[in-house]
Parts: C-alpha cells; sequence; structure tokens
C-alpha cells in the first residue's frame, strides 16, 4: 500500500441530494446551525459582563459598608447594596474573609491605576501629587485600615505585587514633585500615606444623615494638608520624613503595627478564639470571619 492510498479515506455514503443539486447539509436545519452558535456565544458574553458588573457592585458596596460599619458589616447588606442576591454574592466571594480580601485588592489597584494615569496625563508635579492625594480619599482608605485585622495575610502575593506597584507609583509622583522644587524637601511620600489613611477615616458618633459628607470632609482636611506642603514651608517639622520603606502595607499600618495585628488574628483563627480589637482607630482586631 502506498503512502497516498493509505491517506485516502474510504469512501462515506454520498448525502441525499436536493433539487437544486446540493447536499442535505446545507438543508434549513442544518443552515440554522451557525445562528444558533452564535446565539449562545453572545448569551455567553452578557453573562460573563453581567457577572463582571455584578462583581465590580459588590466590591463597591462592600467598601461603603466597611467603611460604615466596619469589617464585622453584615453580608445581607452588601448583597442589598449592591442590588444582588445573597447567592450572587457568595458565588463570588464564598466567605467574609474572600470579600475583605478582594475588598483591598480592589481598592489598591483603583488607586494604583489613577496615579499611573495622572502621571501620564498630568504635567504640573504638585497637581498630579494633589490628584494622587484626593483620588485616594474617594476610595475611602482611611475606612477601610480595620480589615488589616481580620487575617488577610499581608504577604500574599497578590497583596505584595499590589503594594509595590503603589508605593513605585507614589515614589514617583513625589519624586516628581520634589525635583519641580514645588513639595518641601522635609516631607517623604510615606508622610503622604499616613496623611491620607489618617484624614479619610470615619469620625466616631457621625450622625447617619451626615455620613454622606464624610468624602467632602476629607476632601477640605486633605486640602489644607496639600497646601501645607508646598514651598517655601512655613514652619520647620518635628521628627524625620517618612518613606516608604517605613511601611509593608499599600495605605494603612505601619509594619510593626500591622504585623502585631496580623499575628494576633492568625493565632486566634488557629486556636479558635476571635481576637480582641485594639481600639481607636487604624488596623484592629475583630471577630473571626464569618458568612454573614
Amino acid at each position: 500500500m502506498t503512502a497516498t492510498s493509505a491517506s485516502t479515506p474510504s469512501p462515506t455514503p454520498s448525502a441525499p441530494s436536493t433539487s437544486s443539486g446540493s447536499s442535505a447539509a446545507t438543508s434549513p436545519a442544518a443552515s440554522t446551525a451557525a445562528p444558533v452558535g452564535r446565539r449562545a456565544a453572545d448569551a455567553c458574553t452578557r453573562l460573563r459582563a453581567d457577572a463582571v458588573r455584578n462583581r465590580e457592585r459588590i466590591l463597591l458596596a462592600a467598601r461603603e459598608a466597611i467603611v460604615e460599619h466596619g469589617p464585622e458589616a453584615p453580608l445581607d447588606d452588601i448583597a442589598r447594596r449592591a442590588g444582588v442576591g445573597n447567592a450572587t454574592l457568595y458565588r463570588h466571594f464564598p466567605d467574609r474573609h474572600s470579600l475583605l480580601f478582594h475588598v483591598m485588592l480592589y481598592v489598591n489597584e483603583r488607586i494604583v491605576e489613577q496615579a499611573e494615569q495622572t502621571l501620564k496625563t498630568v504635567d504640573d508635579p504638585f497637581e498630579a501629587l494633589c490628584r494622587m492625594v484626593l483620588a485616594s480619599a474617594e476610595e475611602r482608605v482611611g475606612g477601610l485600615c480595620p480589615m488589616l485585622g481580620f487575617g488577610i495575610d499581608p504577604e500574599d502575593p497578590q497583596l505584595v505585587a499590589s503594594r509595590e506597584r503603589m508605593h513605585r507609583v507614589t515614589q514617583q509622583i513625589v519624586d516628581r514633585a520634589h525635583e519641580s522644587g514645588a513639595l518641601r524637601a522635609d516631607i517623604g511620600s510615606g508622610d503622604l500615606l499616613v496623611a491620607v489613611a489618617r484624614l479619610t477615616q470615619p469620625v466616631p458618633g457621625t450622625q447617619e444623615d451626615r455620613r454622606s459628607d464624610m468624602t467632602e470632609m476629607a476632601r477640605r482636611h486633605l486640602q489644607v494638608f496639600l497646601d501645607g506642603l508646598r514651598t517655601p514651608p512655613r514652619s520647620p517639622l518635628p521628627g524625620r520624613a517618612s518613606n516608604l520603606a517605613d511601611f509593608k502595607d499599600g495605605f494603612c499600618a505601619p509594619a510593626a503595627t500591622r504585623s502585631t495585628s496580623a499575628t494576633r488574628s492568625t493565632a486566634a483563627n488557629r486556636s479558635g478564639t476571635a481576637p480582641r480589637s485594639s481600639g481607636g482607630h487604624g488596623p484592629g482586631g475583630g471577630p473571626t470571619p464569618d458568612r454573614r
């Protein structure tokens, strides 16, 4: 047997011909297969787009609920705010720990993306710095710091990569502002992170009907802070400038504080007991994550 004959398929019965001489492959039933396939593909695309939108709605709703009520915010309330059912929330985030982790990652990435865009589009270095600081305020980062006490691993590879991106773009913005002569020399990039985290924390005892004003209040105080960063300085600052090397987290806690909190939470999770709250503001302990 030759190679040609070996590769030649055996004869198959020919398809019955239609009156026009074409095969049954072009019959009406067969001709509808392609449109049906396209409709199915379009439906899958719409479902995927809906899933992406639902996920983002949940993350945004969770951010607001956490700022108002802390990491213990009921998941039922978060689903209601997002306009989705509980089943949809749990499909994306199977438990509270997963949701908190992805909220932190989501907020970090939003800040980084806005800062990187600012570097590309804003020529004035000090204006770029101001925009980055105010964009961080829009993300309510101060109100999210307590999540660090809920057993989130600060050395998770995704968080580490996100944190490194944030540090890199922040340092670029600060360096440009220093080089322009507009930013006072005794201010470091770490000073910005601390100020943003502290000035965007919710004010204890704020009345329910005033919570919507909190972002505007944070902008006011941050603007006063930003005005104080301009040269020439009005007065000397005590201590030394803080740099990014002083902080392991992207926008909240000094390394020692955050590490202690994370260690306490991890030990509590292993022992089956809930870590105690550190009180006050910033990273603290909290109950073991649950599925409320």
